[in-house]
């Protein structure tokens, strides 16, 4: 079975994109339901985004790709910087002093392979429905000779 990667991505996650990537390292090549549950016990306010985004990129290869949910490994957790906002500071003898707020990108890809498909079930046909379909097709023929 060809496995496939799935992407799901978090853009301007209002953290410090250090924070972010601590946590992230913690779930890199690990199975999903083993990433989600690593995060739920990390006390770390970062760790609700990332899962967030882990739950999304497996969501999206489920439905979308229909891969496996019990197949899918997170390959690989990206932390970029994103936009920061900027600030200023009261300070001393009137003065301000700048400071960045800073936002996060959270890029998660899952790989998986694909469901098996099941093979239909041989259907049943009874000779007689298929007697009594014939007879019914030719009543309903009009007969040659009228015209209406």
């Amino acid at each position: 079975m060809a496995t496939t990667d799935v992407k799901a991505v978090a853009k301007q996650v209002r953290m410090s994109p250090r924070k972010v990537a601590e946590v992230a390292s913690l779930v890199r090549n690990r199975t999903v339901e083993d990433a989600l549950t690593i995060l739920d016990h990390t006390p770390r306010r970062a760790a609700q985004p990332v899962a967030k985004t882990i739950a999304s990129a497996a969501a999206n290869a489920e439905n979308n790709n229909k891969l496996d949910p019990k197949t899918l490994v997170v390959t690989s957790v990206e932390v970029g910087q994103g936009f920061a906002l900027k600030r200023y500071r009261p300070a001393a003898h009137g003065r301000a002093l700048p400071y960045k707020k800073m936002t996060s990108n959270i890029a998660v890809t899952v790989t998986g392979s694909a469901k098996e498909k099941k093979k239909p079930a041989p259907k049943k046909t009874d000779e007689k429905k298929a007697a009594t379909a014939k007879t019914e097709k030719k009543d309903t023929k009009k007969p040659e000779g009228e015209d209406n």
